[in-house]
């Protein structure tokens, strides 16, 4: 459920954000990460465009997702400011888990790492064969992401693509190096169109100035900075770095028991990314509501206006949380 708080055309933006590409080597943003997110380097590129997860200037790079853990002990977390795409999906117990999608730019660790679901195996087949790096998975649901489309990356497998630290108590100190992870898959593909559109705001829409949505043991807050353009986040009321996504979604979703369960016993949740249903669609200090439609697990998911017209995101960082009900 979600609690609402208070209160140039695409062509220029796209060569004025060209401009800073050239003059940042390859990086579409210059803020600071802070002390927990350490400075992005390019990822492996081949070509130069408008990222299809963004909408800002970028160079083509092979897609990785990490699974990274989202309770109190696991945070700060590391590198989840250089992420395209950040999804949040229901665990066990009413807990998180983020899934962070990197392709325009790597930072030089990413953590903590932790396991996968059956969910996700759904949710990154619009990517292609993105590279997926995780921690472990439940014995019955290995064989599944091995015939997944898509390269798995694991400690077990891959040893020289992550670290420990030793800092942090296990199992909240593993981190990848995702340069080091890419090099296993020279073929993975790389970032294309998942449905997102970008472009100005909509005439429509209901100011805000934060909006929280729960989850039933974990909590998000976004809250508008309008001279950064961007949605502060707070996860369960405490802040976890620069983390300013410029476009937050909140997708009304089926989440339902899957056939596997966690060493406790207890039973996974599964995720249901297709189909379609109500979503609220947060940018530019004004929340719109919206529709979406993913038709098949190869499709990437459309957002449209009540009326049916496209509902576009503000160019940046997009967090797409999968929520169950209203």
């Amino acid at each position: 459920m979600t609690e609402a708080h208070g209160h140039r055309s695409p062509g220029a933006v796209a060569t004025a954000a060209l401009l800073c590409v050239v003059t940042a080597a390859g990086l579409y943003g210059c803020a600071d990460p802070g002390p927990s997110q350490p400075a992005p380097t390019p990822a492996p590129a081949t070509t130069e465009g408008i990222s299809p997860l963004t909408g800002r200037p970028a160079r083509s790079g092979p897609v990785l997702a990490v699974k990274i853990d989202n309770v109190p002990p696991a945070r700060p977390h590391t590198g989840l400011a250089a992420a395209d795409l950040v999804y949040v999906e229901q665990v066990e117990s009413g807990q998180t888990r983020l899934m962070a999608v990197y392709s325009s730019r790597l930072p030089d660790r990413i953590g903590p790492v932790r396991s996968a679901r059956e969910s996700d195996l759904e949710l990154l087949r619009q990517f292609g064969r993105p590279v997926l790096a995780y921690s472990g998975a439940q014995s019955a649901l290995t064989p599944l992401i091995k015939a997944a489309p898509l390269h798995p990356v694991t400690e077990a497998d891959t040893p020289g693509a992550f670290l420990r630290d030793r800092g942090r108590s296990a199992p909240y100190n593993l981190y990848l190096r995702p340069e080091r992870a890419l090099t296993t898959a020279p073929d993975a593909t790389h970032a294309k169109d998942v449905g997102f559109r970008f472009g100005p705001a909509p005439e429509s829409g209901t100011p805000v100035n934060s909006r929280t949505v729960r989850f039933p043991a974990a909590r998000y807050t976004f809250t508008w900075a309008p001279a950064e353009r961007a949605w502060h986040v707070t996860m369960d009321g405490r802040s976890d770095g620069p983390l300013k996504p410029a476009t937050v979604v909140v997708q009304h979703v089926t989440v339902r028991p899957s056939r596997f369960h966690d060493f406790t016993g207890a039973v996974s949740p599964y995720t249901v990314t297709t189909g379609s249903g109500t979503a609220e669609v947060l940018r530019d200090g004004r929340v719109h509501e919206a529709r979406w439609s993913r038709p098949s697990a190869d499709a990437g998911t459309t957002f449209t206006t009540p009326s049916g017209a496209p509902l576009t995101f503000a160019p940046g960082q997009v967090w797409v949380l999968l929520t169950g009900g209203r």
